[in-house]
């Protein structure tokens, strides 16, 4: 008897349950942790960005490349419709009325417990590229302030390097490419770029037709990139000409080039050295159109509706023939799928990046031509 009593004394009890909020304390000091690295970008840039995260990026194109669908896509599915289940079951539980004592706290840690992990995760595997210090200290260029004379020169060199491209595909109708064909241009462009700018080495190419390209109107994209799987998705539906600029866009994404603006910039140096027209195209269209919206905004600042009018004269009138009418079939594109839901989309985005030190948000995009500036002055090129 006395022998049973020592052996039950020696069986452990079972430990009262730690509190959530001390549950959830480790694992939010590590996501402190990996914030306090933004404050160091020399750091970051050296140890992750050029050190690290190559090897992460390579490996996860490398799991993903095979795959003839966006791992990426299927996942988010997924984790919607376990939302949407979760949703539905606790409606019909709060019917009933037997939630379970407690539903309420478990739900809060359960969520931030995801969250923390979910932030941690995407930080470590991509999102610390937000605190390098990016493609302008690699080129040794410095964004500076530019004035009005600046934009114009830029402006009408764009619309020469646009309107020679468009002479070099003679056809009236632009070609539609396979989405295939232009991913493997795309990742030659890049090889070719590389020649002169080792950083912009490229392997293992992990590029996919998106499997939301159905709801490209309500949310707003053309591609975009999943940090973690390390595939770019793009948006099938879209006037063909402006993918293989947004594919060069979103593989920068890939390279580590977390900003809007240097991810449109890396994307401009692959394009613009590609050997295909379509490419080069492609580009300068997009860039044209970055150079007059930012000239336009500059004039309209200073209220000057009348050099305002001249300058959207003078511009249409030095564009050539078959620019034009490539414009407005690629406005019109647009015009007829604009609706509510997209603006609102947008807004939240343009927070995204507001809070990933993208303080321009949306706007960010339009960057890139600040880059463009200082790498002509330094480099004499476009």
């Amino acid at each position: 008897m006395v022998v049973l009593s020592y052996i039950c004394c020696m069986i452990p009890k079972n430990k009262p349950e730690k509190p959530y909020w001390l549950r959830l304390l480790p694992i939010a000091l590590l996501a402190v942790g990996v914030t306090v690295l933004g404050f160091f970008p020399l750091f970051v840039e050296n140890a992750y960005s050029q050190t690290l995260y190559p090897a992460i990026s390579v490996l996860l194109r490398l799991c993903t490349r095979w795959m003839p669908f966006s791992l990426g896509d299927l996942i988010y599915i997924v984790f919607s419709l376990r939302v949407l289940i979760g949703l539905a079951r606790f409606f019909v539980e709060l019917y009933r009325k037997k939630l379970r004592p407690g539903w309420f706290a478990r739900s809060v840690y359960r969520s931030l417990h995801f969250l923390l992990w979910a932030y941690i995760v995407f930080k470590c595997l991509w999102g610390l590229n937000y605190d390098r210090l990016g493609v302008a200290h690699q080129l040794a260029i410095k964004k500076m302030a530019y004035n009005k004379g600046d934009l114009v020169n830029l402006t009408n060199r764009l619309i020469d390097k646009v309107n020679e491209a468009r002479r070099q595909l003679p056809d009236t109708v632009l070609p539609r490419p396979e989405l295939d064909a232009l991913f493997r241009d795309a990742f030659r462009a890049y090889q070719l770029a590389s020649l002169e700018y080792e950083f912009l080495n490229y392997r293992n190419r992990s590029v996919k037709k998106s499997l939301f390209t159905r709801l490209g109107d309500y949310m707003g994209f053309s591609g975009y990139y999943n940090p973690f799987t390390g595939e770019a998705q793009v948006r099938a539906d879209i006037p063909r000409i402006l993918i293989p600029y947004i594919v060069c866009h979103e593989m920068a994404h890939q390279l580590g080039y977390a900003s809007e603006s240097e991810a449109n910039f890396v994307g401009y140096l692959a394009a613009a050295r590609s050997e295909n027209a379509y490419f080069r195209y492609s580009v300068y269209l997009d860039l044209f159109s970055y150079a007059q919206a930012e000239e336009l905004a500059l004039l309209a600042k200073e209220k000057d509706r009348t050099e305002f009018d001249s300058t959207i004269k003078w511009n249409r009138q030095r564009l050539d023939t078959l620019v034009k009418k490539d414009r407005r079939e690629i406005r019109a594109f647009f015009d007829k799928r604009r609706n509510r839901v997209s603006p609102a989309v947008s807004g939240l985005y343009d927070q995204y990046l507001k809070m990933n030190k993208q303080f321009e948000g949306i706007r960010s995009y339009d960057e890139v031509i600040g880059l463009l500036l200082a790498y002509q002055r330094k480099y004499g090129k476009l």
